[in-house]
């Protein structure tokens, strides 16, 4: 893949993340079943932040297990085609940050740029926890034909490949 091709397909997928607030969000029980959730997020240094209380199960299941995996999808209401929703997934390491440490600043000093007060009310409540969950691989999907892995580390990965391989027709 061309350069400029790269650079306009990473810009893309900063841009779709800044424009969406919440992302879905997998977690796995301590029994090792699945859990989907959802929660807003907020984004730094190539990973996202997320300020979970206790009582959630995702927070639970991030502690006993912090391997999940991210959707953040665009909005259906805005698309013309269903089947091709514009969306990014990632496998994530999650983290929990201690209260006070400088990544707890960082992380809520991200959610507060986009949530304002709300998250420094929320943060000072001692259920509340802040996760910071980072990419290790994923998939943009921009459209049909428009798919591509993302290796590595980053909302973009270190290396990107467009995913050519899919879709045939049936023989008859």
């Amino acid at each position: 893949m061309r350069d400029e091709k790269i650079v306009r397909i990473q810009h893309d997928i900063q841009s779709f993340l800044e424009n969406r607030k919440t992302l879905q969000l997998s977690t796995v029980t301590k029994e090792g079943f699945p859990f989907a959730s959802y929660a807003p997020f907020g984004a730094g240094d190539d990973c996202f932040y997320v300020l979970l209380s206790d009582i959630a199960r995702h927070a639970v299941n991030l502690v006993c297990n912090p391997v999940a995996s991210v959707l953040v999808i665009a909005d259906e209401g805005e698309s013309k085609e269903l089947f091709a929703l514009e969306r990014l997934n990632y496998t994530v390491d999650a983290e929990l940050l201690e209260f006070g440490s400088e990544g707890w600043a960082l992380g809520i000093d991200c959610m507060a740029a986009r949530f304002g007060k709300r998250i420094h009310d929320l943060s000072s409540l001692a259920d509340f926890k802040l996760f910071r969950l980072q990419p290790s691989e994923g998939r943009y999907v921009k459209g049909f034909a428009k798919a591509y892995s993302l290796e590595g580390k980053g909302f973009s990965g270190v290396r990107l490949n467009h995913l050519r391989e899919g879709h045939k027709k049936r023989e008859a």
